[in-house]
């Protein structure tokens, strides 16, 4: 087990950011943590990491404690922070060989794995330039690099696409799924797009709490109680007709003779409503079945 959390609590003062979380993380796994702003997501990251203590349980990366044997536990992990702390008057591939020497690299390695973190991230054309002259889609590459330097096996990342365009930002969404085949990832992240795109589980926390822990797709269907089915007829209908229907909680007249029908308790309604329609002397057109978003999904587990 690359990461396991048993029943961690964080207080500050009187507020508890987190009330006992616990969680497993298997190596080659790549894990959406995600939450509205307060969840305790980052403070999370940051015991796991060894930035901050926990108040009560315990958090073992790699088989070592982050109390215990904290030193052993940053050997093993990369961590990008939501804040990406550079130096901002060091050159990109200064600033690459200094982190490594932090991490007790040899300069023939790093004669090696500098130039090779430069082309995984796409810092080619900027690699001789300072920090501080950089946009921060590249700033965020600097430290996406940084914690890959060392080839950590568990990798933290904390907003790690922020401030990217589409085009980098699909780069780095290879990247991290191409670094999650050998390693563990862990990320946070608002971007649902994301983590559907690149996440094999989703943990949702909220109130220092964990309210689900699933893959994306069990996630959509256990919380998925309402159905939406669009449907497009060759004839007007009414919303009375449509209402009559069994299983039709509510329909919504969105254009012409097309109607979004919502059902309940996870019925699928599509053969009815087709069945009706010839009886009714109407043809279907179109029919489709919505599926719920993840946004959709969030909202309800974080309200």
């Amino acid at each position: 087990m690359s990461i396991k959390v048993t029943d961690i609590s964080k207080v500050y003062g009187t507020q508890k950011a987190l009330n006992k979380v616990s969680f497993e993380v298997s190596s080659g796994e790549i894990i959406g943590f995600l939450g509205p702003n307060g969840a305790g997501k980052s403070t999370m990251m940051k015991i796991i990491t060894c930035f901050i203590p926990q108040t009560e349980g315990s958090v073992s990366v790699c088989g070592y404690d982050v109390v215990e044997q904290s030193i052993e536990v940053r050997k093993n992990v990369g961590y990008l922070p939501e804040h990406n702390p550079l130096y901002l008057d060091m050159y990109v591939k200064e600033y690459l060989h200094f982190i490594g020497g932090l991490h007790k690299m040899s300069n023939n390695q790093l004669a090696k794995r500098v130039p090779e973190m430069i082309d995984s991230v796409g810092l080619q054309v900027e690699q001789n330039k300072k920090i501080g002259a950089l946009s921060k889609g590249y700033r965020q590459r600097v430290g996406l690099a940084q914690a890959l330097i060392h080839n950590p096996n568990v990798l933290i990342l904390d907003e790690p696409t922020t401030g990217l365009d589409p085009n980098q930002l699909a780069e780095i969404r290879e990247l991290i799924r191409s670094v999650g085949k050998e390693k563990t990832v862990m990320l946070s992240t608002h971007i649902m797009q994301e983590v559907k795109a690149i996440c094999d589980r989703v943990i949702i926390i909220n109130k220092g709490e964990i309210v689900a822990d699933e893959t994306t797709v069990v996630l959509q269907q256990q919380n998925g109680s309402e159905i939406i089915v669009t449907v497009e007829f060759d004839k007007a209908v009414t919303t009375t007709d449509l209402n009559k229907i069994e299983g039709v909680i509510s329909a919504q007249n969105t254009s012409g003779n097309t109607w979004k029908i919502k059902s309940a308790d996870g019925k699928d309604i599509r053969s009815i409503l087709f069945k009706w329609a010839v009886e009714n002397n109407l043809s279907v057109l179109t029919m489709q079945r919505e599926e719920q978003s993840l946004e959709d999904v969030f909202l309800k587990l974080t309200k």
